[in-house]
């Protein structure tokens, strides 16, 4: 098998279903795949954004469906890819959703409503969608799931607590997945990005060491899961990152995470 993903993708027509695809990591992956041959089938929420994507890929030579989804209504979601999977199998899925916030200066908590939106569309929703999805091409011994979580998940972040619990969740879920699919010829992917320049990251005031263009990220998740690798953690510094707290007493990782001022802007 050729290690190009864009190569591989057009000689075999796959159909490729990407949540998040309207803004950011998922539209610069909408635009990496678009090839003459493709089926895009691209969800997010904003129909505008997504049939903006949608024309793009088209000119690239691609079919493309869009579908303007909430997915906070996992149902409506899991209905929606049952439907999209009947119609033509889906050869690769890739689970870019996701939602961030931060607690608001001088809050003690975060809102409940924003953890309860935070969790659906971070965890709930992609692990309903993977599962069904690892069920059906296990039958068919063929497919690819990209399931795209954060760096945050291993880190306890005080200020988004939310945010790195269900990254968190989604991270041991994608590596048992993973550990339970490879037999069936299934590739999972768990994708943890550090600061990728995205809609997302723009509202987060102060540095964002070590970002990394939303086009650079497609291609470093497309050639992870081409090869099936079981995790990529990106940029390398993150790695280094991740070491040094593991080896760290927690107390003091807890006391130094306390003392980062992190602030977010409003949602436009």
């Amino acid at each position: 098998m050729t290690s190009d993903p864009r190569i591989s993708a057009t000689q075999n027509g796959r159909h490729i279903l990407i949540t998040g695809a309207s803004s950011g990591i998922g539209a610069a992956l909408a635009r990496y795949y678009a090839r003459p041959g493709n089926h895009l089938t691209l969800w997010g929420r904003n129909t505008e954004r997504l049939e903006k994507c949608a024309q793009e890929a088209r000119r690239k030579g691609a079919a493309v469906t869009i579908l303007a989804l909430d997915l906070c209504d996992t149902q409506a979601a899991l209905s929606a890819f049952i439907a999209a999977d009947d119609t033509r199998a889906v050869d690769m899925l890739i689970l870019g959703a996701g939602l961030g916030d931060i607690r608001p200066v001088g809050a003690l908590a975060e809102k409940a409503e924003d953890v309860l939106a935070i969790s659906l569309v971070n965890f709930t929703t992609p692990v309903t969608l993977a599962s069904e999805a690892a069920g059906r091409m296990a039958t068919r011994k063929k497919g690819w799931i990209g399931l795209i979580g954060s760096v945050a998940a291993f880190h306890d972040l005080p200020v988004a607590t939310a945010y790195s619990g269900s990254k968190a969740g989604l991270a041991r879920f994608s590596t048992a997945l993973h550990a339970a699919m490879t037999p069936h010829d299934v590739k999972v992917t768990l994708i943890s990005p550090g600061y990728v320049d995205t809609a997302m990251s723009q509202r987060l005031e102060g540095a964002r060491p070590f970002l990394v263009s939303a086009e650079k990220a497609a291609r470093l998740i497309a050639n992870a899961m081409e090869k099936g690798r079981a995790h990529l953690l990106f940029p390398w510094p993150f790695q280094l990152v991740r070491l040094l707290e593991a080896i760290m007493p927690r107390a003091l990782v807890h006391r130094i995470v306390r003392s980062a001022k992190v602030v977010q802007r409003p949602q436009l």
